[in-house]
């Protein structure tokens, strides 16, 4: 057991009207301020704003309320489980509530990986306060000693005499109780919840269609919008003749955009969205595409490869640099490319708006509750915060996308011209031709490793626009290099750049995983050795590469079958991938199945650990040896999934999951899962095919 100290200002308990129950309020940093921040804040006494709450009902039911958008990673269950788990709680009488969008609750922003790993230890806080307040009450109640009480499955016990009462009938006592000022968590070896697979508290509503996501937004009076931007990024709007757009049933209005995006919007307003649709396609629209029509696909490779002998911006160096210098016969330099990737979301973008006289409601499927609330106060300037309404639904697919607020805005804007609740939808390609993408990427690497085979360097050199979202983990590697050179030249581009699944690392992870492979057959070593010998000092690197070869049989594929290993790390989890491939005459070739070992620490629920790694997997494998985004005359070239396609169910592999075990704090699980896919597929091409593919997506 751990015992902590807790401030008062850390925990709001309010005793409210009979029929609603207990109310216990706990910091959430993931949510908000970082832990640094939140632990300064303490210490100086400032008051903390909570962004979560605990909520005991007199009927013992107790509800989470949860202020991380759900998309399908499981953050509704598994924040839950962790205070249920400290509280003592009887599972069974526990749900989850989706947060208001409030300064109360910090910055409400989901992403990162961040839920589980930044709320592991104030959530938990959160149900050990609450258990010891509610023994206190009892204790009173009783007049018994505290030491004499015990709980579970939310009653509170009295050892002596057996006595037993529900946590929901103590809440006006423990309402009188001062704030405990200690409590104490839980070792691992005591949790009932923590660690056990348990059914998402959300799969109920989303098996039954009762699940209500941006779309799914009905409200009286409602219209429906539909939007077209300039083609190209950067573009503006000339001139539209809604004449005949007009004349088409049902069609409302047609409206120009202050946009958010890079470039300017149409909207049509109607009645229903198939009318909406008629009318944008009835539109005469003249654009005024600006300089940037002459960019395409071929004029952006030759400006990276350009730039890639600029003068760079140094992101990591260390050891001795004559290493690289030095002349060796065991020297090797490649070049690699990543394209432009679309986050292809099942939802398009979505959102419903009512704007009137003295408020502003907003439902929409966001990553950022808070960013959506802040854009609507700029475009609505006569409104106090307080009359600005943000209802996060449901998010059918985020992956980063879902962060930008461009949507949101364009909504606010239509419905503050119509004065009415205006649900806009964005069509399948306007979806997939105004995204925020994930960059293109040009990759020069060189290793030398020296004539005695025993010290080795290894320069990295990336360009590519935003160098946040180009070099993530491009640092990081774990191996044991003797000297290390990461570099950055930046390249602006039109095109408008966002966080995609995992971010830079599933550039880097391809980029860097596939070069340390080409390297071990340089030096013909087997790659899953090579990587071993090389990972000095990094026991949980090490303990998921011999899980996944171990359990892959590594070296031993069936006949026909050939391996490729990857290891990464990212968002403070540990995942290593045998990719097992054969060549198909029509494909090229076939990715037959996928080992994954994964460390993520301490495991909260182990089923959303395997979903979350499946995902990631077909997430990323579909970037892999499918998708792309090119640009032609300064536009997007794909608009739907006929030429942006997705993974089939006959192209899926077979994915095995392994757990490794340990008591170290939670780390992400949303997108750790996506990096080594890149490179364990390419690495196994290479071992079937001979051919070094160097460019993704992968084809022979």
């Amino acid at each position: 057991m751990s015992e902590f100290q807790i401030n008062r200002r850390e925990f709001l308990i309010t005793s409210l009207n009979a029929g609603t129950g207990l109310i216990i309020s706990f910091l959430l940093p993931g949510c908000g301020k970082s832990q640094n921040t939140a632990n300064a804040m303490i210490n100086s006494g400032i008051e903390l704003q909570p962004n979560a709450w605990i909520k005991i009902a007199k009927d013992n039911r107790i509800t989470i309320v949860v202020p991380e958008s759900e998309m399908g990673q499981g953050v509704m269950t598994s924040i839950p489980m962790m205070i249920a788990d400290e509280l003592d709680a009887d599972w069974q009488m526990v749900t989850y509530e989706q947060a208001p969008v409030d300064p109360a609750f910090g910055k409400q922003h989901t992403g990162g990986s961040t839920s589980v790993r930044h709320g592991w230890t104030p959530a938990r806080q959160a149900g050990a306060i609450a258990k010891k307040l509610l023994i206190k009450a009892a204790a009173k109640q009783w007049q018994v000693a505290e030491s004499e009480c015990l709980t579970s499955k939310s009653h509170v016990i009295h050892t002596k005499t057996s006595k037993q009462i529900m946590y929901g009938d103590l809440i006006q006592t423990a309402a009188q109780i001062p704030l405990p000022k200690t409590a104490t968590l839980k070792q691992p070896k005591e949790f009932t919840i923590i660690g056990q697979s348990m059914a998402h508290l959300d799969s109920p509503i989303k098996l039954t269609g009762k699940a209500v996501f941006g779309m799914d937004v009905e409200l009286p009076g409602m219209l429906i919008a539909t939007i077209a931007h300039c083609p190209v990024f950067g573009g503006t709007l000339v001139s539209f003749d809604d004449s005949k757009a007009k004349k088409i049933a049902g069609v409302w209005h047609v409206l120009a955009l202050d946009s958010t995006t890079p470039n300017s919007a149409v909207a049509v307003v109607a009645s229903s969205y198939w009318a909406a649709h008629k009318g944008l396609k009835a539109l005469d629209i003249k654009w005024n595409f600006g300089n940037n029509a002459h960019v395409n696909s071929q004029s952006i490779a030759v400006q990276l490869n350009k730039n890639l002998d600029d003068l760079p911006e140094v992101i990591d160096e260390s050891g001795d640099k004559s290493l690289l210098q030095t002349v060796s016969a065991n020297r090797l330099e490649a070049v690699y490319e990543v394209p432009f990737q679309a986050h292809a979301t099942m939802e398009p973008m979505n959102c419903t708006a009512y704007v009137q006289a003295d408020k502003c409601e907003i439902w929409a499927p966001t990553q950022g509750p808070t960013l959506a609330k802040e854009t609507a106060a700029r475009l609505l300037p006569k409104l106090s915060d307080d009359n600005i309404i943000v209802h996060t639904t449901f998010l059918g697919g985020g992956f980063g996308r879902r962060i930008n607020p461009d949507f949101v805005s364009e909504a606010v804007q239509i419905s503050a011209v119509m004065k009415k609740p205006v649900k806009l939808i964005w069509s399948r390609s306007e979806d997939m031709q105004h995204d925020h993408y994930r960059p293109v990427t040009l990759h020069r690497l060189i290793a030398n490793v020296g004539d005695n085979k025993k010290s080795l360097a290894w320069h990295h050199r990336i360009t590519g626009p935003t160098k946040g979202r180009s070099t993530g983990g491009a640092s990081d590697v774990p191996y044991a290099f003797d000297y290390k050179l990461i570099e950055f030249v930046d390249t602006p581009l039109h095109v408008p750049i966002g966080p995609w699944r995992s971010v830079g690392h599933s550039q880097n992870a391809f980029v860097v995983e596939s070069f340390v492979d080409e390297l071990a057959h340089k030096m013909q070593q087997d790659p899953y050795q090579f990587r071993l010998d090389l990972l000095a000092n990094k026991p949980r690197h090490k303990r998921v590469l011999q899980l996944a070869a171990e359990k892959a049989s590594w070296g031993s594929p069936p006949n026909g079958v050939y391996q490729g290993i990857a290891l990464w790390a990212s968002f403070d989890s540990y995942v290593a991938q045998v990719a097992e491939v054969s060549l198909d005459k029509n494909r090229g070739f076939k990715v037959h199945r996928v080992v994954c070992a994964v460390d993520c620490g301490i495991v909260i629920n182990p089923d959303t650990v395997k979903a979350q790694m499946q995902s990631g997997i077909v997430y990323g494998l579909t970037a892999t040896i499918k998708g792309k985004i090119d640009i032609q005359n300064g536009a997007v070239v794909q608009s739907n999934f006929n030429d942006f396609p997705l993974l089939r169910i006959d192209e899926m592999p077979t994915i095995e999951t392994h757990i490794v075990s340990n008591a170290e704090s939670p780390g992400g699980i949303g997108e750790p899962g996506l990096p080594p896919i890149a490179p364990a597929i390419s690495n196994a091409v290479f071992a079937a095919s001979g051919k070094r593919l160097r460019s993704l997506p992968l084809k022979l």
